[in-house]
């Protein structure tokens, strides 16, 4: 996106976690214009400055409005806006309900700082970490990932995953982190109402998905 639009908004009731937060978005390039430890405060900041990017923790311990409530107003507040969860918490329900919200990702406090970095930069764009999100159209049956919400990266992860890959296997060949993949895998059991990577492999070769995905043809050549 354009440098000039790249501008976040921070919610986190720990300001600790300010720092952390700025190293990664400033080395993506988003400069921070607004920081908040209240759910009102941040949606002061979020009308004021009329950010690109709201980067909030959803748990906020009994204030008001709760974290939730707070994603809802601003995303209403600004259109444009993009909204990313950053919580320590992985429970299912609390995930679904960030998505519910209207967040565009979430991502667990305990990621790589890669990770993170990866998740502000494709809320941008149609690929990885996306919540319902669409990649461009492809032919063929690969248009049925899609229509599940698969994203790109989700379909070469669940490609190189129905071929026999480990996640190790997946990592080395798609240049990223285990961490990475099981994120990702996790996000495809969910889109796909699976449990575990055998059904998701059934669920690929049912679809059609090896035979229509190019970027795994190009993987199975090389291996």
């Amino acid at each position: 996106m354009d440098d000039k639009n790249a501008t976040a908004v921070l919610l986190d009731e720990q300001p600790l976690w300010f720092e952390a937060l700025e190293r990664i978005l400033d080395k993506v390039g988003f400069t921070i214009v607004g920081r908040a430890t209240r759910p009102s405060e941040a949606l002061e900041l979020v009308s004021e400055h009329q950010p690109s990017l709201f980067v909030l923790d959803t748990e906020t311990n009994g204030s008001a409005p709760d974290g939730l409530t707070c994603l809802r107003e601003a995303l209403s507040r600004v259109p444009t806006l993009k909204a990313i969860a950053v919580s320590a918490s992985d429970d299912q329900q609390k995930i679904d309900a960030a998505f519910g919200a209207g967040a565009a990702a979430y991502v667990l406090k305990r990621a790589l700082p890669d990770d993170l970095a990866a998740a502000f930069r494709q809320v941008f764009s149609p690929s990885l970490y996306l919540a319902n999100g669409r990649a461009p159209a492809q032919a063929g049956k690969s248009s049925e990932a899609e229509d599940v919400g698969l994203t790109r990266r989700e379909r070469e992860i669940l490609c190189l995953v129905a071929e026999g890959g480990t996640n190790g296997d997946v990592a080395r060949r798609l240049w990223v982190t285990e961490q990475t993949v099981k994120f990702h895998l996790a996000n495809i059991f969910r889109k796909l109402d699976v449990t575990n990577r055998t059904q998701a492999s059934r669920w690929a070769h049912a679809h059609g998905l090896l035979d229509a995905e190019p970027a795994q043809e190009q993987a199975t050549s090389a291996a």
